[in-house]
Formats: structure tokens, sequence, C-alpha cells
């Protein structure tokens, strides 16, 4: 197995994800194309560019989303733990390995606990101790617990916009997901509550691997250990995030964006 080094010099990991020759398209018009590259176990990986760069429908083809759109279709392959999605037969259990938080918050209709507890309850967990233990972690972990106590049994769209979105964290842990996938999570969230969510990035690094898209540019530097740069459906480069920031970049439109001359 291939391995990297973390920020904190930490061991080589193995692979956790790896993508070759993907090509996205939606009838005649390409997404994404020629993209190729592996992503390590407890490795937070950036993604950064401008709109319609393909960010998004990359992730879609990660845990399967294209069969919710006829018109999307995917080829190449991509490896996750060491299987080719694009040949599993059981789409939801890859999905249970892998925790997706959209850029809006989206609150299910129901309490803040049962919003938690739905996944485990999918599992077959029904003892109310468990799944006390389980809502509590997992809330906790999403740095909401003190916020929520005292108010399980509210609606979880009655919770502001940055709590609605670290439930919708809490949920998406509750899979408990080898992989974690966030799309641009700060875009509905305020400053504050942004950095809240960036501590607990730091810390789930240590139990899960986590794929941050972002636009911008300086939570990429903050927190990921690589970061891949996409631009008109092509992934240009992927380099140590610090490197493309003060290093020598191979592509001169890298260092054009994360200077802030277009995105």
């Amino acid at each position: 197995m291939h391995g990297r080094q973390s920020k904190g010099g930490a061991a080589a990991s193995p692979i956790k994800l790896a993508v070759k020759d993907l090509r996205i398209s939606y009838g005649k018009a390409v997404a994404l194309q020629g993209v190729n590259l592996e992503i390590h176990e407890h490795e937070i990986f950036g993604i950064i560019g401008p709109a319609n760069a393909g960010k998004t429908s990359f992730l879609k083809a990660l845990n399967r989303m294209d069969v919710f759109n006829t018109g999307m279709r995917v080829d190449g392959e991509i490896r996750f733990n060491g299987l080719d999605t694009r040949h599993l037969k059981n789409v939801y259990a890859l999905r249970s390995r892998i925790g997706v938080v959209f850029p809006l918050p989206v609150g299910l209709p129901m309490t803040v606990y049962d919003n938690v507890a739905l996944s485990p309850r999918w599992r077959g967990i029904t003892n109310k101790a468990e799944l006390d233990v389980i809502v509590q972690r997992c809330l906790t972990r999403a740095a909401l617990w003190d916020e929520v106590k005292d108010r399980l049994g509210a609606l979880g769209s009655l919770l502001s916009g940055g709590q609605q979105q670290r439930l919708t964290i809490a949920r998406a842990l509750s899979q408990e997901p080898d992989l974690l996938m966030l799309d641009e999570f700060s875009i509905a969230v305020d400053p504050v509550t942004t950095m809240r969510i960036e501590d607990v990035l730091k810390e789930l690094r240590q139990e899960v691997t986590i794929i941050l898209v972002t636009n911008l540019v300086q939570q990429a530097r903050r927190l990921a250990d690589r970061t891949a740069f996409f631009l008109n459906g092509e992934c240009v480069e992927i380099g140590v995030t610090e490197d493309l920031f003060t290093g020598e970049v191979k592509d001169k439109r890298t260092r054009d964006y994360v200077e802030g001359r277009f995105g």
C-alpha cells in the first residue's frame, strides 16, 4: 500500500479511495474527465475550484448518487476500500459507509434525537439506552450536544442554520462512515460556527477519512493535508496543501486561483 505523511508527520496510511480515468458527463456535456487520484485513510483531502469545475459531480460519483440522475453517466474506476464501487450490487451498503454533508443543512422533519437515531435504527438498533449513547456521542462529536441536550424532543428544523448544519454532521456520523464528504458546508453558516465545525473536522480525521469540497481556499489551507484543484472539468493539480500556496506549483492556473486572480 502506498502511504502519505500527515500534517503532524504521522506514519503513512493505506489508500482509502482510488480513482482512475474518471469521466462524468450529462448527455453530451462533459462535467469532468481524466481524473486520477488516491486518497489515504485519515486524510483530509481538499478539493478547490470555481463554480462548474466538476467538484460536486465528483462527490456524486463516489457514492453512486448518479443513479438518481438518469442523465448522468460515470465512466472509469472508483475503488473504495479496494472494492470497485461501479460494480457493487448493494449501493445502500456503500452509502452507509460514506457520509455526506451538503451545502445547505437538510434537517429531516423530525426531532433532533430522531434525526441522529434514524440511521442506527435502520441498522436494527432499537434499545433506547444504546440509542441514547449513540445520539449523545454523535452530537458531542459535532460540537452540538451542549446546545441541544435539553431539547432533544424539539424539531431539528427549529434550530439555527449553524446548528442544523452541525446536526447534519451528527446524522452523517451516526452512520459510522469510513469516509465523510462535505460539499461547501460553510455556505449557510456564520464564521464562528464555521470555525467550530473546522475544529470538529480536525478531531474527526483521527477516526474517518474526509473529503472537503470548498470554495474558500484558506479553509482548504487550514484543514487539508493535500488538495486537488479542479477547473473546467479537469483536475489540474494535486499537491500537499501548503505547497500549493507557498511552494512551486506545476500549473500557473493553480497559483492564479489560490492567489485570487480568478474564481
